[in-house]
């Protein structure tokens, strides 16, 4: 699967231009999912130097992507801000806002849905059938 993923907000807090803190698991899951054989594609609107600094802090990390900001490595540049070809897209702009990386790997990794999630979260605990006592 091609998986596109966004820098600030997605994998790091909102500190534009510079690099905020870690949002919690995210290297963890985007790792998991490359070592699962997921193309995994930085897209961002970072340009320049701000974006090898965005790259040069994954790789710290141990995050090498498939491709940055193209839909494959040997992709032309192209149009500045063109959307790339991907299957998903984890953006923290999405309609719901982000959800935390567990969920999103869930989402991916066992094909669940938002509402699956969200509905394993809410449905209530059985509640023990009470004993009725004759007086």
């Amino acid at each position: 699967m091609i998986i596109a993923i966004d820098f600030d907000g997605t994998i790091v807090n909102h500190e534009y231009p510079e690099i905020g803190s870690e949002i919690p698991f995210a290297t963890t899951y985007i790792r998991k999912l490359i070592e699962e054989q997921h193309q995994v594609i930085l897209w961002t609107v970072r340009r320049g130097k701000l974006l090898q600094d965005a790259v040069e802090w994954c790789k710290e990390r141990g995050i090498e992507f498939y491709a940055v900001n193209k839909s494959f490595p040997e992709e032309e540049a192209g149009e500045e801000y063109a959307k790339v070809n991907a299957d998903i897209f984890i953006d923290d702009r999405n309609i719901g806002g982000l959800p935390d990386w567990g969920n999103i790997y869930k989402m991916i990794k066992y094909n669940k849905t938002w509402k699956d999630i969200y509905s394993e979260k809410t449905e209530p605990e059985p509640q023990p059938k009470k004993r009725r006592r004759w007086f």
